[in-house]
């Protein structure tokens, strides 16, 4: 069979699903997305849209010199849909990038639903489906909350029981119900009106917030579930647990914003971001929670300026599975035991929204170049998309952890440099060996 008559397979419309297709799409692949969604939704999903974002809208720093923005640039430059739809689509969030999420996801979909190569099919997907000559390979992008018939499906394959972790959702309050007169706008440090949305709390505020918090009734966890949260998306409840100074240090910390009534920094600070462009919607930031829905409203209507807060959405827990990465994915993302399945985005055990696009982006182009009869590729070590490759596929089987991005999975610099500087070089040695890379992989 010529290689234009076969398909590549999608299962997941989310992030990584449509990330991968559009790149196999781009590499002339003929591309089959399947996607349940709205036969069937997750707990955490709403839309029917693909690249539904859930628990915020911020895809965190666009500085180049910071690791998460590399990766940006690194996937700007490699011709990412979602980083695409991300500039059409961003609302203001300081040195964040962060996107008016209805936009977001309907651009993605758009574009998906206009490429000649790509074929979306709205169907639940349960199993992981055997190579058929016409469609030789699969790429499963099912993400976090994948379903338990198709965690099943993936815990007989490996051979091995999968790890889960949970990741709570921040709340979303409306704009209108927030009293201007008690919150200040600014960012932190920054000297103009800044764009975020500011609590102030004064100790004894903040002291019977804790207290609250503590005694709330939490929503408990199912018997199969454990403790076992993501470090970097704790619930503002366990936060609490590890000591009732822990949030002034984390999303409530005061330093470098100003209350323009008092003239000096407060307490502590809980901090609201745009959902929107309309600015009609504001995230609780750094609150993701398992407390009740009711205990919810009770508590954060304590909080000053939102007493009498309406929500549009309230937070709630959800698990994340992911298989464990250096025992189970060679660094092209194949599996070990059936090299035409690929996985992709947070199953693979990265964690966040852009980490998990840019796992789909590789997906998509080994995909392809697996269709077309090529040798998968790997990005070089010290681009940030190598250093979650590697973090991925060459750990410690027992220590394995999902992880954001961040300067610690890169190679060393090879000399000690003032901290400050570090990024800017990380950057500049990332930035040269992905040109080189794409470079040869385009000549191959």
């Amino acid at each position: 069979m010529d290689t234009t008559d076969k398909k590549l397979i999608i299962i997941g419309g989310g992030l990584a699903g449509t990330e991968a297709a559009w790149q196999a799409a781009r590499l002339g692949c003929q591309v089959t997305l399947h996607e349940m969604k709205p036969l069937v939704f997750s707990p955490a999903h709403h839309s029917p849209l693909l690249a539904e974002l859930v628990c915020s809208n911020s895809l965190r720093s666009d500085a180049v010199n910071s690791a998460v923005g590399l990766l940006k640039q690194e996937m700007r430059n490699l011709g990412s849909l979602i980083m695409e739809s991300a500039e059409q689509t961003r609302v203001p969030a300081g040195k964040a990038l962060a996107v008016d999420r209805e936009k977001f996801a309907r651009f993605i979909t758009d574009k998906i639903e206009g490429n000649d190569r790509i074929t979306i099919i709205r169907d639940e997907i349960r199993e992981i489906p055997s190579p058929l000559p016409e469609a030789p390979v699969t790429i499963l992008a099912t993400g976090p909350l994948t379903s338990e018939s198709m965690t099943d499906s993936l815990g007989k394959l490996t051979g091995t029981d999968h790890l889960a972790f949970y990741d709570a959702i921040a709340p979303i309050v409306e704009a209108e119900s927030l009293d201007r007169s008690i919150i200040f706008q600014a960012s932190r440090y920054d000297d103009g009106p800044g764009d975020y949305l500011n609590c102030p709390m004064d100790k004894a505020q903040y002291e019977n917030f804790i207290t609250e918090i503590t005694k709330a009734q939490k929503v408990p966890l199912k018997s199969f579930e454990k403790h076992k949260y993501f470090e970097g998306c704790l619930p503002i409840e366990v936060m609490v647990e590890r000591g009732p100074e822990t949030p002034r240090f984390g999303p409530m910390k005061p330093v470098g914003l100003i209350d323009p009534r008092t003239g000096r920094e407060t307490h502590a600070v809980i901090q609201l971001r745009k959902e929107n462009k309309e600015g009609t919607l504001y995230n609780m930031v750094g609150f993701q929670t398992k407390l009740t829905y009711g205990e919810q409203k009770r508590i954060f209507r304590m909080i000053p300026g939102m007493e009498r807060a309406e929500f549009s959405r309230l937070g709630s827990i959800h698990r994340n599975t992911f298989i464990c990465g250096p025992e189970l994915l060679l660094p092209s993302l194949q599996m070990k035991k059936r090299p035409d399945l690929i996985l992709a985005g947070q199953i693979t055990g990265v964690e966040g929204y852009v980490e998990s696009t840019a796992i789909g982006l590789l997906a998509g182009i080994n995909g392809a170049r697996l269709l077309h009869g090529k040798s998968p590729v790997i990005p070089p070590l010290e681009t940030a998309l190598g250093s979650l490759i590697t973090h991925l596929t060459a750990g410690e089987p027992k220590r394995f952890q999902p992880s954001n991005i961040n300067f610690g999975l890169f190679p060393s610099l090879g000399k000690k440099m003032p901290k400050k500087f570090r990024g800017e070089k990380y950057a500049e040695r990332a930035l040269q060996a992905l040109t080189i890379w794409q470079a040869e992989i385009n000549s191959n």
